[in-house]
């Protein structure tokens, strides 16, 4: 505090040092009332005016004001752990793609038509199995001399495929499940079981009522040598496996298989569709500490609204496998036809077509500015958030460069999870796929460059959860348009508008095409509308 003093009368002032943003919202008048009452000569002094000249007071009324006005300047968030929550979970992984760091509140377009959802019809989940189905239920879940082992192979989602027809067979069969064995996965090197990806507990106790499963062989059955069967046709019929499995097994005891991907007829009697659908949407539920951490990041992506998430398959053995040119240089394109020339066991599409008749087939995955035009033409805002599931792509994060250059923000699990979050799974490809996977299924628009097994299993996921927006690619027909550079962009954008009006996850009858997978089509076996009865049973 400072004293001045004057030539006529001492007279004491108080000075404080006050942020400059204060003075400046306080005029200089009102600064010199607070600071000296004007003098009255014919009435006594009040009480306001004594308590104008208290120093004090004049303090405490400058602060008073001074947080007032700090209280209308500062900014503050509804959730108060989220700013440094999320400061620190988007720091890594590609955070170079953000022109904006995810902390700094964006306003994204919540409003536009690109969020609308499908109408889904009334169609609800619907698994109300026959008289028949339940009678014969009491019988198969006693027996104990028949069991049936499995030996499942490829990725997690691959691998799931597998485990929704082993069930399937073990009630064609009349028999009891052991879990089944999941064989390590050559590519990766991940040894996970399947408790380390599935909650068995659960598997267990939703499959009950139709098929028993138990942990392991009995001991009654340890010393019989399970016959092997390595000669499955593909989409083998419950006809062909009862003639061909049931002696056998009620023989032996015990019935080996391995490699059911596609063996497992896609037209089943009704009772097994549903009982496909409730191994899949039912009792397939992730471990624990997986549906944990992929909740946490579900929450994390949708803080600010809603989100896009996108499978891309832009991997090289993804090129090597489809026939395809990932069309980024000459060099990479070499690379990849000299790898398929020298293992051609790997290509999985029809050898006898050029790449150029594959890319127009919609035989090809869509490249990162294929991706990023489709969604531009679907009405996307440029403010979508989205969430990008898959392998690092060929030619590194600068691939995507066209997709996030439009869509700037852009983010993985890495980029969400805090430090130390995906420690425990880092060097569990299965596991990682299935965080991929919840994230993307409760996602608000869906959609997968180039279909898949996960791709296939969330559409149908989704569609079960009520027909929830996924956008399915029409790449036989659209991408002529894409390779037309003299086409406007509005003429363009309209035209594939028009090709995606029916692509975009409404309801769809399985019946309608054969050898449709349930699982990818649940109606009718699976769902049913308003004017007919639904099932007890609720999606969780």
């Amino acid at each position: 505090m400072a004293v001045s003093k004057s030539n006529k009368k001492k007279h004491h002032q108080s000075y404080i040092s006050v942020p400059s943003q204060i003075i400046n919202s306080i005029s200089q008048a009102s600064l010199e009332s607070l600071l000296h009452s004007p003098k009255k000569k014919q009435s006594p002094p009040s009480k306001i005016t004594v308590l104008l000249k208290n120093p004090r007071f004049s303090i405490f009324l400058i602060f008073v004001l001074g947080f007032l006005y700090m209280l209308f300047k500062m900014p503050f968030s509804q959730n108060p752990c989220s700013i440094s929550q999320e400061k620190a979970g988007f720091s890594t992984g590609f955070s170079s793609f953000r022109s904006n760091s995810i902390e700094k509140a964006a306003v994204f377009d919540e409003k536009s038509e690109f969020w609308v959802q499908p109408d889904g019809l009334g169609y609800r989940p619907c698994l109300d199995f026959s008289e028949k189905y339940r009678t014969e239920s009491l019988e198969i879940v006693k027996d104990r001399t028949k069991y049936l082992l499995v030996v499942v192979s490829g990725g997690m989602n691959q691998q799931r495929n597998q485990i929704v027809d082993a069930v399937v067979i073990a009630r064609i069969l009349g028999a009891s499940l052991v879990v089944p064995n999941l064989q390590v996965n050559v590519i990766w090197g991940d040894e996970s079981e399947f408790s380390d990806i599935f909650d068995l507990d659960h598997f267990k106790k939703v499959l009950a009522d139709d098929v028993r499963v138990v942990s392991s062989l009995p001991s009654t059955h340890l010393m019989t040598r399970p016959v092997e069967e390595k000669r499955t046709p593909l989409h083998a019929s419950p006809e062909w496996i009862r003639s061909r499995y049931i002696r056998r097994i009620r023989r032996d005891g015990v019935l080996l298989l391995r490699g059911l991907d596609s063996r497992l007829s896609k037209d089943l009697p009704s009772d097994l569709q549903k009982l496909r659908c409730k191994v899949a949407f039912h009792a397939l539920r992730f471990a624990p500490h997986i549906s944990e951490l992929g909740t946490k990041l579900t929450e994390r992506m949708r803080s600010k609204g809603p989100y896009v998430a996108l499978h891309l398959r832009m991997e090289k053995d993804v090129w090597v496998r489809t026939g395809c040119l990932p069309g980024l240089s000459p060099n990479y394109d070499e690379m990849i036809n000299n790898e398929r020339k020298s293992r051609p066991e790997l290509l999985t599409s029809r050898s006898n077509m050029t790449y150029h008749q594959r890319k127009l087939a919609g035989l090809c995955p869509l490249n990162a500015l294929e991706v990023a035009r489709l969604l531009k033409a679907l009405g996307a805002p440029k403010t979508t958030r989205i969430y990008w599931a898959g392998g690092v792509p060929l030619g590194g994060k600068e691939t995507l460069t066209p997709l996030t250059s439009e869509f700037p923000h852009f983010y993985n699990k890495e980029d969400l999870a805090l430090p130390g979050e995906l420690e425990p799974f880092s060097k569990k490809a299965s596991l990682m796929a299935a965080i991929d996977y919840i994230v993307s299924e409760r996602s608000d628009v869906f959609m997968a460059s180039h279909g898949g097994n996960m791709g296939h299993a969330i559409q149908g996921q989704r569609a079960y959860a009520g027909h929830k927006k996924t956008i399915i690619p029409n790449k036989r027909q659209m991408l002529s348009y894409f390779m037309d550079t003299s086409l406007p962009e509005s003429e363009f954008n309209k035209i594939i508008v028009d090709l995606h009006r029916d692509s975009l996850g409404k309801p769809e009858l399985r019946t309608s095409k054969n050898g449709r997978d349930v699982t990818k089509y649940p109606i009718p076996e699976c769902m049913c509308n308003n004017t007919v009865a639904r099932s007890s049973i609720e999606v969780k």
